[in-house]
């Protein structure tokens, strides 16, 4: 039955897609991130809204997404601010409680995640019917760019970590670039006790624990142009805890 409506849904043209963007100090990345989601979904012609979270820059980002919201619509992009950092898993909760879209789509803002992947993740969510279709950089022709060796190696050992103890299932645990059905992404959420980076890493633990069908798209990930990383020291390490804590708790 479900498959059907969603076949039927597709038919109509009723799929919308919120694109949720938290931002920190993006205010270079923004206009061109922006740009290409207005490029790629005008020519797939699929309904969208872009959602920006911004936690507070002190750089002027909200500033920069002001100015966007007049260049292309506020039906387009809508500004759903923050007054500090709160985390990356409440800015997609706050910015789901705003979204439109039945299905989500969650990407980072500082051009690591190329928007012409976005109409490969819909056709493959469309072609198998998946709850969630995620981007991986290690299967098929996925791959990383313009990481040092140490990132790779923390990157590489993660995954690899990740996969021994908790076996998902899926081959990109840490990465933030994924299509979720809404109600699949509420429920999801409901279920995540992580905050921060661990948060990527639990949701697809607990999808394949409630038994949601989950799909991949190869993607290139592209180190930051603009800006510093926010991958620091202090992130490692509650990667580490949250990542033993799920392996004691699933």
């Amino acid at each position: 039955m479900a498959s059907r409506k969603s076949s039927e849904k597709c038919k109509e043209g009723a799929d919308k897609y919120s694109v949720l963007l938290p931002t920190y100090n993006e205010r270079e990345n923004l206009p061109l991130i922006v740009w290409l989601l207005v490029k790629y979904f005008g020519e797939t012609g699929y309904n969208y809204e872009v959602i920006v979270i911004d936690d507070g820059s002190p750089d002027g980002t909200l500033e920069i997404a002001e100015q966007l919201q007049k260049i292309y619509g506020s039906d387009k992009i809508v500004l759903r601010p923050r007054p500090k950092k709160l985390g990356l898993g409440t800015a997609y909760i706050h910015g789901m409680q705003h979204a439109t879209g039945n299905y989500i789509i969650i990407m980072d803002a500082d051009l690591s995640h190329h928007p012409k992947f976005i109409p490969e993740f819909i056709r493959r969510q469309k072609d198998c019917n998946y709850d969630i279709v995620s981007g991986t950089r290690y299967s098929g022709d996925g791959g990383v760019y313009g990481w040092d060796l140490k990132r790779k190696v923390i990157s590489r050992g993660a995954n690899f970590i990740t996969q021994i103890l908790l076996r998902p299932g899926a081959s990109d645990l840490t990465g933030s670039f994924r299509l979720y059905r809404k109600e699949v992404l509420q429920k999801l959420v409901e279920k995540c006790v992580s905050k921060g980076y661990v948060f990527q890493m639990e949701m697809i633990i607990r999808a394949r624990q409630l038994g949601y069908s989950i799909g991949e798209v190869p993607i290139s990930f592209v180190d930051r142009v603009y800006g510093e990383s926010k991958l620091g020291g202090n992130e490692i390490v509650s990667f580490v805890k949250g990542l033993l804590t799920l392996f004691a708790t699933t």
